[in-house]
């Protein structure tokens, strides 16, 4: 039986595929106040100005490609059973060839109907004013906003609770519900933390490769590989 690998991704691993990122210094979000662009409230003040901030990045998003972390991740499925759960919007590690992959704060390719959050379109182009669902309410970005639940989490929880390894990569750990899945890992199974910047000491069976991810991951991966 295959052993099951779980993979946390954040921001770091499409940071290298031209992704700007939330906490950067030249972050894409500096200079726009983020309760007013990713908050129920921001959107009902001004949803002409949201759409333009998520059509922005949408646009963005087609223009890169995934990195040498996506493809590695995906090799991975050859010997393992591997599914990641991802912080990210964009759609780089199903590009890449990963066929198991959780958004916790959704995705930017699809857009949702106002009345009915489970009605979910794929949708490639601008989100405009005026694009409505078959109900006639407004299309919006299919993503979690600051004060709205985090649907996918449950999911998230069962897949942690059945890893032999955990490879957190690209991720402070520091977003809460995100942060809080370590927790439910499986007492003592190896822990992989690539981070060219780590913020946690190596101990036990927590193992830190201090490299950005299109370098630590595939070098983890290929061990990983070559251990099986």
């Amino acid at each position: 039986m295959q052993k099951k690998i779980v993979v946390l991704t954040g921001a770091g691993v499409s940071a290298e595929s031209g992704i700007k990122t939330f906490r950067d210094a030249d972050g894409l979000w500096e200079g726009y106040d983020v309760m007013e662009i990713a908050s129920p409230i921001g959107w009902e003040k001004d949803q002409k100005r949201v759409l333009e901030f998520y059509n922005q990045r949408r646009r963005q998003l087609l223009t890169v490609d995934p990195n040498s972390a996506h493809t590695a991740l995906a090799e991975l499925e050859k010997e393992f059973d591997v599914e990641i759960i991802t912080q990210n919007i964009d759609d780089l590690h199903e590009r890449a060839g990963s066929t198991k992959v959780t958004h916790l704060h959704g995705e930017l390719l699809k857009a949702r109907s106002t009345f009915n959050e489970n009605l979910v379109l794929d949708w490639k182009q601008d989100i405009k004013p005026g694009d409505f669902c078959e109900f006639n309410y407004q299309l919006r970005p299919h993503v979690v906003w600051f004060g709205e639940a985090v649907p996918m989490f449950e999911k998230a929880m069962e897949i942690v609770v059945e890893a032999d390894i955990l490879m957190i990569i690209g991720t402070s750990m520091q977003v809460y519900p995100a942060a809080g899945l370590v927790d439910f890992t499986p007492q003592g199974i190896p822990v992989y933390f690539i981070d060219p910047k780590p913020n946690i000491q190596e101990k036990g069976n927590l193992h830190i490769i201090a490299e950005k991810a299109s370098i630590g991951v595939p070098q983890l991966v290929q061990e990983l590989i070559n251990s099986a």
